[in-house]
């Protein structure tokens, strides 16, 4: 039956949590590669200028679009925990509410994409020589916006009951839709930057509407019923209750990445290009941190919305092993392999060399970014976002933030600038750390349910 085979609260801890976190993890590879090609094909095709729009894109979309991811994550939470309790009735009025509230915010984010994308990008120090281009390919993917936070919506809704794999298989039909349609728009006809991110957005809305039709296709209070899709209020705050924090962390900390992208900014396009490009890269190496923290929230909502307390324990310490241990693993490969990878995307002296320099600062660190984004999820998951909210901010953003302002002013190098990862997930992790191990989480969980009854 799917609803047991979507249970986490059931089953072997490690074979339950690997079958949900490995097509998380190969649904990230996909959507990955097709954000590569566009850095890969353009880079190819268009040249120096070009990589540079596309490739130095991720922190300012992120910015837009993290805070109404982190609604979706929130809303996740708050599904799955409904999951585990088994209370349908409850869990069926909060994934309308989650629809129709999507569809909302997504307008919100086209209109405000498409307005303040050239005063984003001046702010930033963009050079004048890459301006139009990047305000082309910016203004093509916001004006998909709502394919993309439908996407983020859906997924949310089928990864909080505990189905991972349909998502898998929709990324791999639009990650291959995307890659045809950059060869034929950027390759074939040179329509340019802008074409990339129509691509991009004609895929995101297949994989958008494929997530739709699953949830339609439900039986019983999965179902999705057009009909119903409206909001209720007090579906709604907990929704924003949990989803808040989130959104708050992602949209200031890509704010704070924006800051920094700024200062790469002001060495030339070549290091925007080799930055950017190694950016690409880099997602690959985060797949394992964002499949098992995605896995781990799901997981630690359903077992403590079904009072399974000892199982929650266990699947967190699991969950942070694996992700740790492989992430650590892809950055040391990162490290050795940095040259070659970089050009990949442009073979040019300059951009080869900018985009190693900054990834072998990064690389060997990735095991300190695993270990920061499982500890949030699994506290996310707990019930308490406020949490990891406050602690990222501090570290990802402030410290991030004031280190990059006064050490660059001292040593103007662009692995000044690298150095202010690493740094920053070191102490977001000694926080964690010690409230993972000092904080009695499962029982704060039984209090905010004792709270909301």
């Amino acid at each position: 039956m799917e609803t047991n085979r979507n249970d986490l609260t059931q089953g072997p801890i490690w074979k339950r949590l690997l079958l949900f976190a490995m097509p998380i993890f190969f649904g990230n590879v996909f959507q990955q590669l097709y954000n590569t090609a566009d850095s890969l094909i353009v880079g190819r095709f268009l040249g120096e200028e070009a990589l540079a729009a596309v490739a130095s894109s991720g922190n300012l979309i992120f910015m837009f679009i993290g805070f109404f991811n982190g609604l979706a994550m929130g809303a996740g939470v708050v599904i799955a925990r409904c999951f585990g309790a088994k209370d349908y009735e409850k869990m069926s009025e909060i994934i309308h509410t989650d629809v129709a509230f999507g569809l909302i915010t997504s307008v919100i984010l086209t209109v405000a994409g498409i307005a303040f994308t050239p005063t984003v990008l001046q702010w930033m120090g963009t050079p004048p020589e890459v301006l139009p281009n990047s305000i082309s390919y910016f203004r093509f993917y916001f004006s998909g916006a709502t394919f993309a936070v439908m996407y983020n919506i859906f997924v949310g809704i089928l990864h909080a009951m505990g189905d991972s794999r349909h998502p898998l298989y929709y990324l791999i039909c639009s990650s291959a839709l995307n890659v045809v349609l950059d060869l034929i728009l950027v390759g074939g006809f040179r329509l340019g930057v802008g074409a990339a991110a129509l691509a991009t957005t004609i895929s995101q809305g297949l994989s958008a509407v494929l997530c739709f039709i699953r949830l339609l296709r439900f039986d019983g209070p999965f179902k999705l019923q057009p009909r119903r899709v409206g909001i209720r209020w007090e579906s709604l705050k907990e929704i924003i209750r949990f989803g808040i924090p989130s959104g708050v962390q992602n949209s200031v900390i890509a704010l704070a990445n924006v800051v920094v992208q700024s200062n790469i900014n002001a060495f030339d396009t070549a290091a925007m290009a080799g930055c950017g490009s190694y950016s690409k890269l880099e997602g690959f190496a985060f797949l394992p941190v964002t499949c098992f923290s995605q896995g781990l929230s799901t997981f630690v909502g359903q077992n403590l919305g079904a009072k399974q307390y000892d199982r929650a324990k266990k699947g967190g310490v699991f969950g942070i092993a694996c992700s740790v241990l492989i992430a650590e693993a892809i950055g040391i490969l990162f490290y050795v392999l940095a040259p070659q990878l970089i050009s990949l995307f442009n073979d040019a002296p300059a951009v080869v060399d900018f985009g190693t320099r900054h990834a072998r600062v990064i690389s060997l660190f990735f095991g300190l970014l695993a270990f920061s984004h499982c500890a949030a999820a699994i506290i996310r998951g707990a019930g308490k976002p406020t949490i990891p909210m406050v602690t990222m901010l501090t570290f990802w953003c402030v410290v991030r933030v004031t280190y990059i302002s006064l050490a660059v002013q001292l040593m103007p190098r662009l692995e000044t600038i690298s150095w202010a990862y690493p740094l920053t997930w070191s102490c977001s992790c000694i926080v964690f750390l010690i409230y993972l191990l000092k904080a009695d989480w499962v029982h704060n969980f039984d209090r905010i349910q004792q709270k909301q009854t």
